[in-house]
């Protein structure tokens, strides 16, 4: 049991003497006013006499109980001041054993080989984003160039169609005339004498 534990222990028995004293103290109030109703003055003097015995001994109850209050507060202080401290230096062990296990020189490797990955990778990709074959042989002014020309070449291209829908508008419109039925061509008359005739022949054979 540590410290902190024992006063609280030794709080609790005052306390359970201090609700002692309290019933004495009431109960020699008590008979004291039982003995002075009955005319027994010199008894009642007494029972008032043990009443003050009894409250002088509740008074120092309660002034150890403050005493040892305040121990208790002090010690659960200094307990928690202890564990702080008692961290802060665990803390400051972990660190000065990572500062001792890990040498400047070991980190300025490292970040050298980092820088160095990260340059290579670099060229790698831009290695990599380069065109090849016959794409690397295009010219890309003379692209530029043709580009140009088709911008140009569709500006014309919706000038011309702007023009021909404008005239289509002012040009006043034609009326519609029927045109007129073609009739069937005639059949000659000796074309028909002559189909006649090879009717005829037809049915003599």
């Amino acid at each position: 049991m540590d410290a902190i534990d024992r006063i609280k222990t030794t709080l609790e028995m005052l306390e359970k003497k201090e609700s002692l004293m309290a019933r004495k103290i009431a109960e020699e109030l008590a008979n004291a006013r039982e003995a002075n109703r009955q005319g027994n003055k010199r008894r009642a003097l007494q029972h008032l006499k043990k009443k003050k015995l009894y409250e002088a001994q509740l008074d120092a109850l309660a002034t150890s109980q403050l005493k040892l209050q305040e121990q208790v507060i002090m010690l659960e202080g200094s307990k928690a001041t202890s564990e702080t401290y008692g961290a802060l230096r665990s803390g400051a062990d972990a660190m000065r054993r990572m500062v001792k296990e890990t040498k400047i020189e070991d980190v300025d490797a490292t970040m050298d080989a980092i820088s160095e990955q990260t340059e290579q990778m670099r060229q790698v990709q831009e290695a990599l984003g380069q065109p090849v074959g016959f794409a690397a042989e295009l010219d890309e002014d003379e692209l530029e160039e043709e580009l140009a020309e088709l911008d140009a070449l569709d500006v014309e291209d919706k000038l011309l169609d702007s023009e021909l829908a404008r005239e289509l508008e002012e040009e006043p419109a034609m009326p519609s005339v029927p045109l007129p039925s073609v009739p069937a061509p005639a059949i000659a008359a000796d074309e028909e004498a002559e189909l006649k005739a090879l009717q005829a022949e037809m049915e003599l054979l």
